[in-house]
Order: structure tokens, then C-alpha cells, then sequence
């Protein structure tokens, strides 16, 4: 359950519960007071694992997500202390929240469990109801973790994704590209770069309203990545009406089906507005590397250079078309136009009308 309390127009407080009680892994050595710690807790609603010792506490957190540790202090083989440092000591995926609980509560044992990890220190003497408010406690300092990653991620989310049309943004494209560029220099494999133009954008904006505008760019990211039937294939807005597609792993004939496939569905896509059924075409250029590039001289800036002339010469040679750089015979269905390079469609598509 999720509620903000807003302080100002910028300003917001964040409270967020656990999705779920968090899980309470309990390890004692002695039986009798496990099953009486396992009970206690289990009765307000935690899920409740349990161990006899460190190393098989170890085991059981990697297995399973435990959010909250209860360990004696005094146990034969890994201690309590020890069990600290080793889960320190490990990446987690989750905070783990340590409660140390024992008999010995004198200020150098309570001060050697806090600097061993601990964050919490019980004398076996407390009350069981001092005892389930410390893991209520704990409970609150997991979902206030939970509450800053989740956060975190919505705002590592929203800094790589383009906020109209949901694909990212051209951050993560000039961030991925030059990774995905890197491991094809490192351990070889094809990368191709289409980037794709509006064909007359502005006189859609100009004719409907940037609302329609909008919505025409919605549904053409929708066109696109229908096309991409890889999961290491990407999308992302660039510029207005500019967008890039990164094919993973494809020569540059891989890239030219693909980029027939998305240029052929946006000129069939009948675009349902407040103004009417909008239809537009897209320019598309390709770049790559394959194996008969020189790879170590492959950047960012060349491939964008490569792809952003083969979609000049896609403009120039009327729209509604894809360039590419020099490769076999077209495929059926495709004519080539004395330009080198170039394929259209058989039948030009108007670049938008209304019906």
C-alpha cells in the first residue's frame, strides 16, 4: 500500500508498506527455544524459517528470502557473531536485518554484536512482547529500505525512458550502443543501427494539432516494436520524430528485412484520431557492423554518421524508403532505384491523409 503527503509542488513524503510480512529466520541451537521463538512469531504473521546453526542459517538465505535474521549468540561450529560478518560480508539482494538474542547482555557483548553487523541486540530475558515490537521495528526500517530502492528504480526508470512514447530515451541509446559496440570489439558478432524519420511530421502537427502529433508517435513506437521480435532488440526516441533501432547480433541484410518489416507496417497503419485517421510513412537509413568491417575504428559517432547519411539519401530519393550501405541483390518485391543502395515499396503510400 502506497500513500504520498505532499509538502509543495516538489516536494513529497514517500510511505510505502511491505508488499508481504517479511520472512524471519530464527537460529538457536537449543530446540526448545526455537520452537517457542518459532511459535511467538508465527503467531502475528511473519513466515518464519529456522536453523540450528550458522552454516545451515547460510544455506537457507541463499535459498530462500529471509529479510530478518534472529540468531543466539552462543553456538557450537559458527557462532552468532561470525554469522554476522559472513552475511556482511556477501551481496545480497535484500537488506537483511540482524537481531542478535542471547543471554549475555553486558555492554562489551552488546557492542561486539553491533560492530559484527548486528543491527539489533535482545537479552533472552525480554518479554515476548518487547521481543515482536523489535520486529515490528525492524519491519518499518525494511519497508523504509523498500520504499528508497523502489524509488530509486522508478527514478533510474524515468532518467532512460522517453516520457511520451515509453521507449527510451536517446541517454540510454547513446549508453547501450557504445556497451553493445564494445562487446562486438571484444568477442566479435554483427551490430546494425537503423534510425528511423516521420516522413512530413510537421504538417501533421501543423494540419491536427501536436496532440494528434503525439499520438501518431505513440502508435508508430507500437508499429516498431511489433517488428522486433528479439528480446535484444531496442527502440529508442532520439530527436522529435526521430527514432533508432538497434538490432543485436544482425548483419546489415538482417537489418534491411528488418527495416522493410517496421517501414511497411507504418505505411499500412491506419492511425485512429480526434482529427480523423491519420497515415505517414517513415525514412529509414542504415548502419552496421559486419564482418567486413574494421572494428576497432567502429564508434558510436561513425555508426550515427553512417546510418544518418543512408536516411538523408532515404529523404532525397523520395521518402518512404530504406538506404543502406552496399550490400547483394534486393530481395523479391523490391525494387532498387538507380540511386545505390536504395529500396522503396512498389506503391507509394501517401505521406498522411485524413478519411
Amino acid at each position: 500500500m502506497q500513500t504520498t503527503v505532499e509538502l509543495d509542488d516538489t516536494d513529497k513524503i514517500l510511505k510505502l508498506d511491505l508488499p508481504v510480512a517479511p520472512t524471519v529466520l530464527i537460529v538457536d541451537d537449543d530446540e526448545l527455544v526455537l520452537g517457542k521463538l518459532r511459535e511467538m512469531v508465527e503467531a502475528v504473521g511473519y513466515p518464519v524459517l529456522a536453523a540450528t546453526n550458522g552454516a545451515d542459517a547460510l544455506e537457507i538465505l541463499g535459498k530462500f528470502p529471509a529479510s530478518i535474521v534472529v540468531t543466539d549468540l552462543k553456538m557450537p561450529g559458527m557462532d552468532g557473531l561470525e554469522l554476522c560478518r559472513s552475511i556482511r560480508a556477501r551481496s545480497w539482494s535484500r537488506y537483511l536485518y540482524i537481531v542478535l538474542l542471547t543471554v549475555r547482555d553486558e555492554e562489551q557483548d552488546v557492542l561486539a554484536g553491533l560492530d559484527a553487523g548486528a543491527d539489533d541486540y535482545l537479552s533472552k530475558r525480554t518479554s515476548g512482547a518487547h521481543f515482536l515490537a523489535r520486529l515490528r521495528t525492524a519491519e518499518r526500517i525494511l519497508a523504509l529500505e523498500y520504499s528508497l530502492k523502489d524509488a530509486l528504480d522508478q527514478n533510474r526508470h524515468l532518467a532512460m525512458t522517453d516520457a511520451l512514447t515509453g521507449v527510451y530515451n536517446r541517454r540510454y541509446f547513446m549508453r547501450h550502443l557504445g556497451r553493445e559496440l564494445k562487446r562486438s570489439q571484444r568477442y566479435g558478432g554483427d551490430v546494425s543501427l537503423l534510425l528511423l524519420d516521420v516522413d512530413h511530421f510537421k504538417l501533421v502537427n501543423d494540419t491536427f494539432g501536436h496532440a494528434v502529433g503525439d499520438i501518431v508517435l505513440q502508435r508508430l513506437t507500437r508499429e516498431i516494436a511489433a517488428c522486433l521480435r528479439r528480446s535484444t532488440d531496442w527502440c529508442a526516441r532520439i530527436g522529435g520524430e526521430e527514432f533508432a533501432v538497434v538490432l543485436e547480433g544482425t548483419d546489415l541484410m538482417g537489418a534491411r528485412r528488418c527495416a522493410e518489416m517496421v517501414r511497411n507496417a507504418i505505411a499500412n497503419a491506419f492511425i485512429d484520431t480526434a482529427g480523423g485517421v491519420v497515415r505517414t510513412t517513415v525514412s529509414i537509413g542504415i548502419g552496421g557492423i559486419d564482418g567486413t568491417t574494421d572494428r576497432s575504428a567502429a564508434t558510436v559517432q561513425l555508426l550515427l554518421e553512417q546510418a544518418d547519411a543512408n536516411l538523408y539519401k532515404s529523404k532525397a530519393n523520395g521518402r518512404n524508403c530504406v538506404s543502406f550501405p552496399h550490400t547483394s541483390a534486393p530481395r523479391k518485391g523490391i525494387r532498387k532505384t538507380a540511386k545505390h543502395g536504395v529500396t522503396h515499396a512498389n506503391a507509394q503510400m501517401p505521406v498522411s491523409s485524413v478519411r
